[in-house]
C-alpha cells in the first residue's frame, strides 16, 4: 500500500464539531475500503492566501493515510461532492513524518518565543537615557 498526506479545507462558518465530523467521515471512507488513517491533525481556522468561494478563512485538517490508490480516488470523489469542503489535496509520500507536522511545530515555536514587547518603545527609552 502507498503512503499519502491528505489536507482538506472546510468552510469557515462551520463549528469545530462539524469539522471533526468531516475528518471522521474521511477516516471512515478510508477504513471502509481497507485503508488506514495513521494520524489526523487539525490545524485550526487559518487565513487563505486568496478568497475561495467567498471564504477568506478555512479550517485545515491533515490526514496521513496508508491505502491503495483506489481508496484515495474514492475519498477525493466523495469530498468533491461535499459542499462543506472548499479544497483538498492529496500527495504521495515516501514515508510519514514522525511526530507533529511542520504546521504544528510552527505554532509551538511561536508560543515558545513569547511576547517580545514593543521594540521601538524600548529603543526610544534607551536613546533618551
Amino acid at each position: 500500500m502507498a503512503l499519502y498526506e491528505h489536507v482538506l479545507l472546510a468552510r469557515q462558518d462551520l463549528a469545530q464539531a462539524q469539522v471533526d465530523a468531516l475528518a471522521e467521515m474521511a477516516t471512515k471512507i478510508v477504513e471502509d475500503h481497507n485503508g488506514k488513517v495513521v494520524k489526523t491533525e487539525t490545524w485550526g481556522l487559518r487565513s487563505l492566501a486568496y478568497r475561495i468561494a467567498k471564504n477568506r478563512k478555512a479550517h485545515y485538517v491533515m490526514l496521513e493515510i496508508d491505502a491503495p490508490t483506489a481508496v484515495v480516488a474514492e475519498l477525493e470523489r466523495q469530498l468533491g461532492i461535499n459542499e462543506d469542503i472548499v479544497r483538498f489535496m492529496t500527495v504521495r509520500v515516501d514515508a510519514h513524518e514522525q511526530g507533529p507536522s511542520a504546521m504544528m511545530r510552527r505554532g509551538d515555536r511561536e508560543r515558545a518565543r513569547g511576547d517580545r514587547g514593543d521594540r521601538r518603545r524600548d529603543e526610544r527609552e534607551e536613546a533618551a537615557a
